[in-house]
């Protein structure tokens, strides 16, 4: 494709996109294939893989079908030959029927490389991942630009995807979050500010090893060199990350080709980088409790952690993130701080969401993972909540999880087809639990609730924070998020609040 000609107005896009194939016709891939269909005459042929039938899918191949496209159901393998073929983020790269579309492919990429492709030439794109924080930083970023009058919309897993922004043409900032799926498919994908917020175990099924995932989350950083004064925000209270901080370090900076700002240090979020090892920029949470980005001599002091409205240190590190993101595209100081100071938690991310009989509810489906739950406990330094764990076990070490809960909960309720198995773990660390810990067990999420609040007093916190996918009792865990809300509020309703 490298003799292709190429639209002036687009960061990379051919006038000819040749014979297409889409792979996948799910939400990524039905945004793929309409915006082919609506590019007429720039495609050749455009052939859609749909995976299995079901009455969505149907409806979407028949729609496309009518355009001119072949739709095909149930393959187990890509046969043919294509110029291009853009790939579902869900369809592992060593799935046979990614690798027989790419044999017979002269281009596999996914739906954020082509979206990135065909947006304008001047548009700018912040790209955000990490296992887990990264929702909440690419809407706080959108957010904070917005508020400095910026023209700037969250997409990607949040809100439309990618391709469907700039199918739109009316965004001049694409904030993007990017799993390590799309990311894995990325070749040209150059952000002008890249965010890495943390890489800890998740989704090694789908890329086998933690190096692997490790590998695709660090791809946000590939292109970030072709980019003039691009800006690299790293969190360096991680391991995996710190150790891309020492490697991009070590390296001269016309070597490296960007600058970089590390997040806290070793020693966590109140670390600065600049004591720690002479980084010439950092962010880090003050000794007077205020949010700190220092680029080579200015250090701006931000707002003070105590006046942002998401709660928990894990939550101060994403407003740093944000915030040092903002800066980096040129948002103002005083926007970014009073940006800071008005932006609200999002559902299902330790959202508060009732009381009943004296008893806060926080609603924290999204904690899918260990890591994700940990930073929750630590999220409430005045009060030992009442944690309700359990779900969908994804066979992670649970004596992480179950040290913290000793340390920062008051009790522990186990619910779900996990359920068993946390309460061995809390078991066999029973000689480890504070005086009068209650560990309590339940079938499902409605009954885990009310053992919760049986135990519970006024001032207690009752925080759903699973640590586990959702798909034992519910579909997603925006569902089982829901769910809990309405059943904190039926209580409430019933019993008081």
């Amino acid at each position: 494709m490298e003799d292709r000609v190429y639209r002036s107005h687009c960061k990379r896009a051919p006038e000819n996109l040749g014979r297409v194939l889409v792979l996948g016709l799910g939400k990524s891939g039905r945004a793929v294939a309409d915006y082919l269909v609506a590019a007429g005459k720039r495609i050749e042929s455009l052939t859609v893989a749909a995976g299995a039938r079901t009455a969505s899918a149907e409806d979407a191949a028949a729609s496309l079908a009518s355009a001119g496209a072949e739709v095909l159901f149930d393959l187990d393998r890509i046969e043919g030959a294509f110029d291009l073929c853009i790939a579902s983020p869900g369809i592992p790269e060593g799935s046979l029927l990614y690798r027989s579309a790419a044999q017979c492919s002269a281009e596999i990429i996914g739906e954020v490389e082509f979206a990135w492709r065909e947006s304008a030439a001047d548009s700018r794109w912040v790209a955000i991942t990490g296992t887990n924080g990264k929702t909440t930083v690419t809407a706080l970023v959108a957010h904070l630009l917005r508020v400095a009058g910026m023209n700037a919309k969250a997409v990607g897993n949040i809100g439309d995807t990618c391709l469907e922004a700039v199918a739109g043409g009316n965004t001049d900032v694409y904030v993007a979050e990017v799993s390590s799926y799309q990311l894995a498919s990325t070749v040209r994908f150059a952000p002008q500010v890249a965010v890495l917020l943390n890489i800890t175990p998740d989704h090694l099924h789908w890329h086998g090893s933690l190096e692997a995932y490790r590998d695709a989350k660090l791809k946000i950083l590939s292109n970030l060199a072709t980019v003039p004064e691009s800006v690299a925000v790293l969190d360096a209270t991680n391991d995996v990350v710190r150790a891309e901080v020492r490697r991009l370090r070590a390296l001269e900076p016309a070597q490296r080709g960007f600058s970089y700002v590390p997040l806290g240090t070793g020693a966590g979020v109140r670390g600065d980088m600049r004591a720690a090892c002479g980084s010439e920029n950092a962010a880090f949470l003050g000794p007077d409790g205020w949010l700190h980005v220092a680029e080579g001599t200015c250090d701006r002091a931000l707002v003070p952690a105590e006046s942002l409205l998401i709660k928990g240190e894990h939550n101060v590190s994403n407003a740093l993130a944000a915030a040092t993101a903002a800066l980096a595209l040129g948002a103002d100081e005083a926007s970014v701080a009073a940006g800071l100071r008005t932006f609200a938690p999002l559902e299902h991310r330790v959202e508060p969401c009732g009381s009943v009989c004296g008893a806060a509810c926080y609603n924290d489906s999204k904690a899918t993972n260990v890591d994700a739950t940990l930073k929750a406990l630590a999220a409430f330094p005045e009060a030992r909540p009442i944690v309700l764990l359990g779900g969908d076990d994804k066979g992670t070490d649970l004596a992480p999880l179950v040290a913290a809960a000793h340390e920062h909960a008051r009790a522990a309720v186990c619910f779900g087809a996990a359920g068993a198995r946390f309460a061995d773990a809390f078991a066999a660390a029973s000689s480890e639990a504070p005086a009068g810990f209650p560990l309590l067990r339940a079938d499902g999420l409605e009954a885990a609730l009310d053992e919760a609040l049986a135990v519970a007093h006024a001032g207690d916190v009752v925080l759903l924070s699973p640590a586990c996918a959702s798909f034992d009792e519910f579909g997603s865990f925006e569902e089982r998020g829901r769910a809990f809300k309405s059943l904190v509020a039926a209580r409430a309703t019933a019993l008081g609040a």
